[in-house]
């Protein structure tokens, strides 16, 4: 993959059932999208608006432990967000977490095809090309999440796991395995586990591959430390979670 590519992935000596998936990795803005520039101040695009703040990190990390294979995109979910459906009305943000995003303002028909051609499409194809390579895959998606949005009330929750109620074989024994550690955890907050079109949906429920969608609250993984806490907690989680269910 080149510099410019719109996802990265990690395969060799990955031989687990496990495929760990990163939507929202980073905030990189394409040069061809704006001149590399959406519009928005520096700052802003430090924000989790822009990208899942500690969530690639922890993922590598996470990976790692679990001798999985990984996929990321490399992309700002501001310039096209991976994890929405081609058909889903916030598929291309123009107004985020109280910041207006002035190059996604009247994008055109043909922009917004442009911005799928050469970042969400591909980056869905390779995910779906690892998640096949396997008939007993299992999707453990990782994301992160803001302590507290502007004007709203603070997240308490360390952990949200989310989940659809068209399969939660997984998360829901894991839910009961994070909580007997003593962690604050979020059954489908701080959002809800089910969104037609998603990448859970598209790759997971579709397919009926077990799968799990992980949401860390930021400020425990912003730094390395917490992210190799935190990977190496879930690791022992997840292995024992899913033997224990039998899939």
């Amino acid at each position: 993959m080149t510099v410019d590519a719109p996802f990265h992935q990690i395969t060799e000596n990955r031989a687990a059932r496990w495929l760990v998936t990163v939507d929202h990795a980073t905030n990189r803005v394409p040069d061809w999208v704006g001149g590399g520039d959406l519009g928005i101040a520096p700052a802003e695009m430090g924000r989790h608006i822009a990208y899942d703040i500690g969530a690639l990190g922890l993922a590598q990390k996470l990976a790692t432990h679990l001798e999985a294979p990984i996929i990321w995109s490399d992309f700002s979910r501001l310039v096209i967000d991976p994890n929405r459906g081609e058909d889903d009305p916030t598929l291309v943000m123009q107004l985020y977490d109280g910041t207006v995003i002035p190059a996604n303002r009247g994008i055109s028909a043909a922009g917004m095809e442009e911005r799928l051609a050469r970042l969400h499409r591909p980056y869905h194809d390779a995910l779906e090309l690892l998640a096949a390579r396997s008939s007993d895959t299992v999707i453990c998606a990782i994301h992160s999440f803001t302590p507290r949005l502007r004007g709203r009330a603070p997240r308490p929750w360390e952990v949200g796991i989310l989940h659809s109620h068209l399969d939660s074989r997984l998360a829901l024994p894991l839910i009961a395995a994070l909580e007997a550690e003593g962690i604050c955890v979020g059954d489908n907050e701080p959002y809800t586990g089910h969104l037609v079109g998603d990448s859970i949906d598209r790759h997971a429920l579709g397919p009926g591959r077990p799968n799990v969608l992980i949401e860390l609250r930021q400020d425990l993984i912003e730094a390395e430390s917490g992210q190799s806490d935190w990977a190496a907690r879930l690791a022992f989680i997840l292995v024992a979670t899913l033997r224990q269910s039998g899939l």
